[in-house]
């Protein structure tokens, strides 16, 4: 196991933990090659119904990418960074699974937008997301000049990147950057009982509402609802549809068996 990246399995869900709290959780490249191999992985397994992704430490979520790696790019060497953490937000987003960000400190650079890629996003009362590479004469290059454009509207991305400011926790909320703001100690077990939550309902069916939202965002609208027509179709195939409305008549709690 890489300890600066740890996987605990908890029956239906998974906690990943990045694990550098003498760096602040920053993300190195064999850091996020570590992640895009453990996400496509999760990709192919069914038996998982939720992953939360943390840092560890109280201090940090993540400080974003090591700027010691930064400082020695060239041209060609950032694309290939830039690529490089894209593809590996790309697979938390489309790996399948809903992916829950317990954002235990600051989100920052590279750090928001691994944050950025999880579905859900649960966040510490200190905690604050940042993408202020503005301030090193760069841009975000993750997606998270996609992405929180597309989480908090262009407006207020632009607001935040381009003088660099820090989101707290609470202006996190009331923007939609976060579903839910806790006490620090209340993190874990916050995004584990979302993560139970998610657990109990039909594995089938929670993939595919996934699928389409995720998918969909990348669509026009026209072949968003042709695509969610697609996957609503698909699933009265599945005998996770027959039980679920068996059980709504019978008045009794289904039984998914995520077949």
């Amino acid at each position: 196991m890489n300890v600066e990246l740890t996987i605990e399995e908890r029956g239906p869900f998974a906690r990943i933990t990045l694990n550098r709290t003498e760096k602040r959780n920053a993300l190195t490249r064999a850091l996020l090659e570590r992640l895009a191999k453990l996400f496509a992985q999760i990709s192919t397994r069914t038996d998982l119904r939720a992953v939360i992704l943390t840092g560890a430490g109280a201090e940090a979520f993540s400080a974003g990418t090591d700027i010691a790696e930064l400082a020695a790019l060239d041209e060609a060497g950032a694309r290939a960074a830039a690529e490089r953490g894209q593809a590996v937000c790309d697979l938390i987003e489309l790996c399948g699974v809903p992916v829950i960000a317990a954002v235990n400190g600051a989100a920052v650079g590279g750090g928001c937008e691994l944050a950025l890629a999880c579905h859900l996003r649960i966040a510490a009362s200190h905690a604050t997301f940042a993408l202020p590479e503005i301030k090193l004469g760069m841009i975000p290059a993750y997606g998270g000049t996609q992405r929180l454009a597309r989480a908090i509207g262009k407006g207020r991305a632009l607001a935040a990147m381009l003088a660099g400011d820090t989101i707290s926790a609470e202006e996190a909320l009331r923007l939609g950057l976060v579903n839910r703001v806790v006490a620090p100690e209340e993190l874990l077990p916050a995004a584990e009982a979302l993560a139970q939550t998610l657990a109990a309902q039909a594995p089938l069916a929670l993939r595919a509402c996934l699928a389409a939202v995720t998918r969909g965002a990348r669509l026009a609208l026209e072949d968003g609802l042709k695509l969610e027509a697609e996957l609503f179709s698909q699933l009265f195939n599945t005998e996770d549809v027959r039980e679920g409305t068996r059980a709504f008549l019978e008045k009794r709690a289904p039984v998914f068996r995520g077949q």
